[in-house]
């Protein structure tokens, strides 16, 4: 059983993650897409996600198609951390401590017999060397200070731990929506390689990761109705986008290393912590 420690006090925006199931609408001017405040994003980002995830259901950790990785990982690791999972975890619910922003989502693991509490992803209240596997999908690009999410993973990480991580990148890619769900960064792919490298992660292999569809015109449509009927979008999304999307998974196609190709929206890596 790890023993929490007491949390320092940080300044970070809301850390829940993004909706998978829109990709891109028209670009706009990026000096306008960077220009809102840390208070303006992290407003963004509560706004956002309590909305979401006050009517959705847990989905179960088996429906994803990271199942097959995170379920042979977590039976081979005697201590494994889930971060800001929202109601979408990848690890098994069994054995593995959850840790999230939302209070609404920590009590639904809770209900369902899961280990959870309310935390935050850039002050870990874990001991060092704390975990075998770590888990963060789509996270540290809605973080202010990403640098000191990365050295709190690595902090936790026990030598040879396994960090599983999503994010989005190529910052040309930037769009509304980006700044509407709360990011603060999209990666490149060389720089993301070498901030892993500083923080003790070497990448083994990864994945195009997302279920995101090619349609712009569905994406406008979803964009509109984020803006102007959020609370009617989310019950779509929760009920019918996310089930669509479950059963639309692709299985993952692992290349060793880090793909570096223009049109990958989001990638999923499988990284290794050095002693």
């Amino acid at each position: 059983m790890i023993a929490p420690q007491e949390p320092a006090q940080v300044h970070t925006p809301s850390v829940h993650r993004t909706v998978p199931f829109i990709r891109r609408i028209k670009h706009m001017d990026e000096s306008a897409s960077h220009a809102r405040s840390d208070s303006e994003l992290a407003a963004a980002n509560r706004s956002f996600y309590d909305v979401l995830w006050g009517g959705a259901r847990l989905i179960e950790p088996a429906r994803f198609n990271t199942w097959p990785l995170a379920s042979q990982l977590a039976a081979h690791s005697r201590r494994s951390l889930e971060v800001a999972p929202g109601l979408r975890p990848r690890l098994p619910l069994e054995g593995t401590l959850f840790l999230d922003i939302s209070k609404a989502a920590i009590s639904r693991f809770r209900l369902r017999g899961a280990t959870a509490m309310v935390g935050l992803i850039n002050a870990l209240p874990f001991a060092d060397a704390s975990f075998d596997l770590l888990c963060t999908f789509d996270i540290v690009e809605h973080v202010d200070d990403d640098e000191t999410a990365l050295a709190e993973l690595s902090r936790v990480a026990a030598p040879g731990a396994v960090l599983l991580l999503s994010v989005p990148l190529h910052e040309a890619a930037w769009t509304a929506f980006d700044d509407f769900v709360g990011h603060r960064r999209r990666y490149e792919p060389r720089a993301l390689q070498d901030k892993l490298r500083r923080h003790g992660f070497v990448i083994e292999r990864s994945a195009v990761f997302g279920m995101q569809p090619k349609s712009s015109r569905l994406v406008d449509l979803g964009m509109w109705f984020l803006t102007h009927r959020r609370e009617r979008a989310m019950w779509w999304y929760n009920r019918v986008f996310m089930p669509l999307g479950l059963r639309m998974q692709k299985n993952l196609d692992w290349k060793p290393g880090l793909t570096d190709q223009p049109d990958i929206d989001t990638t999923l890596l499988v990284c290794r912590k050095q002693a």
